[in-house]
């Protein structure tokens, strides 16, 4: 056997195996999907849930399962998957272990803008729940933009430690312009903002899953689609423009991505942090680091960490901004550890 053949085979092996893994996350997913259905203050046993997704059910079982419960959920695994993919995506396109959405402040620019809207034009909230996605963007990527123009080197592109360090003194300036702006509102608008601010999934109704879920189908296979782009990102900008990339171009094509995916999230979830930070992690460490196995990876990740905690929210009645930092933090800690013991 030839050294290119033991090569080939074994990276088949690797491949087969971060596919497997890849099918018991989301088998794992399914599994806690189930489980999740089944709590909350209500309780409904397996059997009334079989019962009513069949039709079978009573009027009050039928409200709770498909009005309450099913769409909180089905927002859970999207708001998960999205925040993971684009904390993956940052990571791939700055070669920065902490990127995150969280960190980087774009979460805060997305909810900045929205607590604006709240404290001086309320009734546009009402007029239409589209309209949220759309500011909770104009807000990320405002923030993106600023956080891009401040991080980048003339000449050397963007320093992951350039971009870390102004991602938090930008995150850390929106947060004291939030906690200025809610000394304005009147207690529902100050109600309003704070359950943002932990990361509550509020949306009970379809209708929030119907504004989110285009941008979830049109970004994430975008981001599927550049996963050997997000590859060749990773080895630095000398050998990507040595291979014929336009490196400046693909990497603001991704970063609007990212940003979109992670503002969106946030319109409806919410400020829940580090799970951009944690989910790749976890899913590199299972798959490898190519992003053709690593993106739908960190994306079942994602999902499965904040449709727990989503569960483990509706039965205990901590916010789900509060059960994910509360697994997150550590996680937070300990990465910084290992770096800066490097």
């Amino acid at each position: 056997m030839t050294a290119n053949d033991f090569l080939r085979k074994a990276g088949r092996r690797r491949a087969a195996r971060a596919w497997t893994l890849i099918a018991v996350l989301a088998v794992l997913v399914v599994v806690v999907f189930v489980v999740s259905m089944n709590s909350g203050f209500i309780r409904l046993s397996p059997l009334s849930v079989a019962k009513t997704l069949f039709g079978a059910g009573t009027d009050k079982e039928e409200l709770i399962l498909f009005e309450l419960r099913l769409p909180r959920i089905v927002l859970s695994i999207l708001i998960g998957a999205g925040l993971a993919i684009s904390g993956c995506v940052l990571q791939g396109i700055t070669r920065n272990p902490l990127a995150d959405p969280g960190i980087l402040g774009i979460n805060s620019g997305a909810g900045l803008m929205i607590a604006i809207v709240v404290a001086l034009y309320p009734e546009l909230l009402g007029s239409s729940i589209f309209l949220l996605p759309c500011l909770a963007l104009i807000g990320a990527l405002a923030t993106a933009a600023l956080l891009y123009l401040l991080a980048r080197k003339k000449g050397e592109g963007l320093s992951p430690t350039r971009l870390a360090l102004v991602g938090i003194a930008l995150a850390s300036g929106i947060s004291s312009a939030m906690i200025v702006l809610t000394m304005s509102l009147n207690p529902e608008q100050y109600q309003f903002v704070q359950n943002w601010l932990v990361g509550s999934i509020t949306g009970t109704s379809w209708k929030f899953v119907l504004a989110f879920l285009p941008w979830v189908v049109v970004l994430v296979p975008f981001v599927l689609y550049k996963a050997k782009t997000l590859n060749v990102l990773s080895l630095g900008d000398s050998l990507a423009t040595g291979l014929g990339m336009r490196t400046e171009r693909e990497r603001v094509a991704l970063l609007v991505a990212a940003v979109a995916l992670a503002g969106s999230c946030v319109a409806v979830g919410g400020g829940i942090s580090f799970v951009g930070l944690v989910a790749p992690h976890l899913a590199r460490q299972l798959v490898g680091s190519k992003h053709q196995a690593l993106v739908p990876a960190t994306a079942l990740t994602g999902a499965l960490l904040v449709l727990a905690a989503d569960t483990v929210s509706r039965t205990s009645g901590m916010p789900t901004g509060i059960v994910v930092a509360v697994l997150g933090a550590p996680y937070f800690l300990y990465l910084l550890a290992r770096a800066r013991s490097r």
